[in-house]
């Protein structure tokens, strides 16, 4: 049984000492017969509720406490006084979902007389219902619920009008109607009063219009503000014919604006972080032959930044903004400041490079000439930004000035760079020229050294030499350090024969310069051929040595 239709706590402790009472006495009373019943199954009903779209039906529940049994019939009648004024014999199921709840058929929806109905008038009546179960536990629940049987009321077709550059009105107008019970036909609601308002206008005291005999009405003019100005139209009744409310919202959609042809340039197309921006330009009237349009509010913006300015009587604005680093390009834009004045909207991309900060990672300068820099670049401000750009070179001292170094190679991962050229050495940087995304940066300078070296005073004899007899080959290493040439002792050196009519060298004897760098090297005679003097091997401070010059060709007899 459902909770609005059980016992009250002081009935319940009652009907429990009852029970108890009862119990007791049967502890020496006979017993009962097997065949009569301990309890009585009831039928229980819910409340009867009006359908507010269609208020010529109502729901209601019905269940019964009887095990193994289900309501079978459920019936209605719509009451004033005593005075009965429909009878609906059977309700149906809501449907197979809800078995308990039941409704009006269609079939049955409650009319007004003039309708083809039997109800007199509009207003409230009573609702009884009778429900049976299948074990025929029957129960008539007397006024189980009121018929509101009053006009539903509708706004319909509210609007704001159509404002215009010359008439910058809106004008709040709609219909108040009634939909009647049963038959959904739509009646005038005249004489009521229709509230309306503009949203977000909390300073605006709403105004109140009085709806016509045809449920028309029509407000006074509205200035409108802003294109997107919403209006508000409300209405509430509790009335014997009347009940409910409605309400309606319309935004300036459509307005009539006065067209305008402009023009705008800025003066750079790329600005650094607070750096000024100056967007220039004109307003004319097309429909004029193209005269200026003096006074007309234009809209520059630029970023997170705008400004609202004025024509001049030539129809030309400037506007100058300050330029702020955030995702690294930007467009600035202009647009009309006034809602009833249309252009095509302006627009330029404009950039705003993030300061940028290279860091020398790593440097060297390999025995073979080759120079390997790795650098890292990111934005001062935004570390973890990823950028698709990696225009950096590689630049050397030359002169005074900087000279950029043809790259063999560039190698990035992330914001790691690695920049791979040839070189001997000198005074390096790494700089990211200013782009769209990043401002220009650079390392700290860096010298990587390294030292040639070559073989001077060569000399090979005797000349001729007999063969099976030694020939001495002579002549002074030297490195180039501290910008001048100088004797380099201790180091290992090489002698090379190439023989008469080959191309190939071959190792014949190693040995190592003295501390004065004088090579000595002495080996047998097998054939003519040419002799030279090479640095055997680079080392942490040398590049790898060509061999002396020409060499020194023996003959041999």
């Amino acid at each position: 049984m459902r909770a609005d239709l059980r016992p009250s706590a002081r009935l319940h402790l009652s009907l429990t000492a009852a029970v108890a009472a009862v119990a007791l006495a049967a502890s020496t009373a006979p017993a009962l017969a097997e065949d009569t019943p301990a309890t009585t199954p009831t039928v229980g009903i819910g409340r009867a509720v009006t359908d507010d779209v269609q208020r010529g039906t109502f729901k209601v529940t019905a269940w019964t406490d009887a095990p193994q049994a289900a309501v079978t019939t459920v019936s209605a009648r719509i009451r004033q006084g005593d005075t009965v004024l429909a009878d609906i014999p059977a309700l149906s199921p809501v449907s197979p979902w809800y078995p308990n709840t039941f409704q009006v058929p269609a079939e049955a929806t409650l009319k007004l007389v003039e309708d083809g109905g039997t109800i007199p008038a509009l207003g409230t009546y009573a609702i009884d219902v009778t429900a049976a179960d299948s074990l025929g536990n029957k129960l008539t629940r007397t006024d189980a619920g009121r018929l509101d049987f009053r006009l539903r009321p509708e706004l319909t077709a509210f609007g704001v009008g159509v404002p215009a550059w010359d008439d910058r009105n809106a004008r709040p107008q709609g219909t108040l109607s009634g939909v009647q019970p049963g038959s959904g036909d739509v009646v005038p609601l005249p004489d009521r009063q229709v509230t309306v308002r503009r949203d977000g206008a909390a300073d605006e005291a709403p105004r109140t219009l009085l709806t016509s005999a045809t449920g028309d009405f029509t407000g006074e003019p509205y200035a409108v503000t802003d294109t997107d100005d919403t209006f508000m139209a409300s209405f509430a009744e509790d009335s014997p014919e009347v009940h409910g409310s409605a309400s309606s919202s319309r935004t300036v959609w459509e307005y009539k604006p006065r067209l305008a042809t402009a023009t705008a340039a800025a003066d750079k197309k790329r600005a650094l972080d607070g750096e000024t921006v100056t967007v220039s330009g004109r307003l004319t009237d097309p429909a004029a032959a193209g005269a200026p349009l003096a006074e007309q509010p234009v809209r520059v913006a630029f970023g997170p930044r705008s400004k609202t300015v004025l024509t001049d009587a030539t129809g030309r604005f400037s506007a100058s903004l300050l330029a702020s680093a955030g995702s690294g390009q930007y467009e600035w834009e202009v647009t009309s400041g006034d809602p009833f004045l249309r252009f095509d909207r302006l627009s330029a991309p404009l950039a705003v490079p993030l300061e940028s900060r290279t860091d020398l990672l790593g440097a060297s300068l390999s025995a073979d000439g080759s120079i390997s820099v790795t650098v890292g670049l990111r934005a001062v401000y935004a570390p973890d930004t990823y950028f698709s750009q990696r225009d950096v070179q590689l630049e050397q001292s030359v002169a005074g000035g900087w000279k950029r170094v043809p790259l063999k190679e560039m190698v990035y991962s992330a914001n790691e760079i690695t920049l791979n050229a040839g070189g001997r050495g000198g005074w390096y940087r790494v700089r990211h020229p200013m782009t769209d995304e990043l401002a220009e940066s650079a390392t700290y300078s860096f010298r990587l050294v390294r030292s040639d070296t070559r073989i001077v005073s060569l000399n090979a004899g005797p000349e001729p030499v007999a063969k099976g007899g030694y020939v001495t080959v002579t002549g002074g290493l030297q490195h180039f350090w501290n910008g001048a040439w100088q004797a380099y002792g201790n180091a290992p050196v090489v002698l090379q024969f190439q023989p008469k009519g080959s191309t190939a060298w071959k190792n014949m004897a190693t040995g190592r310069a003295t501390s004065a760098g004088k090579v000595s090297l002495k080996v047998k005679a097998g054939a003519d051929g040419t002799w030279r003097i090479r640095h055997y091997a680079a080392d942490s401070r040398h590049f790898h040595s060509p061999a002396s010059a020409g060499g020194d060709y023996v003959d041999v007899r």
